[in-house]
């Protein structure tokens, strides 16, 4: 391992583990802000308050890229916006720990998906280890896959989506530096919220309230909430991107495991039960997965 490679891999992990811990505290404030308002106006407030911050960031410091990418770089912002509407939902409506681990099955997806689009070998062990991912995805959803819940669809889609928007940054860092790749996913997931409040004064649907939702006034000590939401989101976006253009997906994905960690203690502080055993096993079985894929 030459020395470059060396540092630029402890970065890497210094980056995750910051990302890991910001994920983790917006996951408690959007929980909290969930109990007045839905996760689509959740998720409006995470990427307008982060746009608002990178706006400024360019202002001061104009972007320097090479471009030439602008429907990959609308496409990692579109669907990293549709999964964080998944993953918001989850949020507010099952225990944090439980719904950041659904979220972190991104790195068994970002490896099958870097292994297919961008051609990144993936050892016997790392295909191992995608499996038993996927039966520690079996152990959180209860077994029973053939009557998995809401919950569970949007779980999965979340790490889903989540690694196809890591996996596109890979190539995306080879044509626009970290604030142009974040400020995608920020502008798209500030508009598209907008959009889906409009059609939620009209249209109600429970099967679709995780899409569709009206917009409700902030009171008081919201606004903190909001703040810290905007805040805490938008760094440890920026240290995740920053993470994952230096290292293999696979390497870095294990690193934000962290996150899930954090995440039990914090959703206890907020009132959620002690993760069941089930639960448990099925996040070391998923933690296990992705140190399989990226033991080489």
């Amino acid at each position: 391992m030459n020395m470059t490679y060396e540092d630029d891999l402890n970065k890497a992990i210094k980056y995750m583990l910051a990302a890991g811990l910001l994920f983790a505290i917006t996951g408690a404030f959007a929980k909290v802000l969930g109990e007045y308002m839905s996760s689509v106006e959740v998720a409006f407030f995470r990427n307008s308050v982060g746009l608002v911050i990178i706006l400024i960031s360019v202002y001061k410091i104009p972007l320097n890229n090479i471009g030439g990418k602008p429907l990959l770089l609308f496409g990692r912002g579109f669907i990293g916006f549709i999964a964080l509407l998944a993953y918001f939902y989850n949020i507010v409506n099952i225990p944090l720990a439980e719904a950041q681990t659904f979220s972190k099955t991104s790195p068994i997806f970002t490896a099958i998906f870097s292994y297919i689009l961008l051609k990144e070998k993936l050892s016997p062990s790392a295909w191992i280890g995608v499996f038993i991912g996927f039966i520690g995805i079996v152990f959180i959803t209860g077994f029973d896959i053939t009557n998995l819940s809401k919950t569970d669809w949007l779980g999965i889609f979340s790490g889903v989506g989540a690694a196809l928007a890591y996996t596109s940054i890979r190539e995306l860092k080879k044509y626009y530096e970290t604030r142009t790749i974040v400020l995608s996913f920020m502008g798209v997931g500030t508009v598209g919220p907008i959009i889906l409040m409009g059609i939620g004064q009209y249209y109600s649907n429970p099967n679709l309230d995780f899409l569709f939702a009206p917009f409700i006034m902030p009171k008081d000590e919201m606004f903190l909430y909001i703040l810290g939401l905007g805040l805490t989101a938008t760094f440890s976006q920026i240290f995740m991107t920053k993470a994952y253009s230096l290292a293999k997906g696979g390497i870095v994905g294990t690193i934000g495991y962290s996150n899930v960690i954090f995440s039990i203690f914090l959703g206890m502080m907020l009132g959620d039960a002690f993760p069941s055993m089930y639960v448990l096993s099925g996040v070391a079985l998923i933690i296990f997965s992705a140190y399989l894929v990226s033991k080489k």
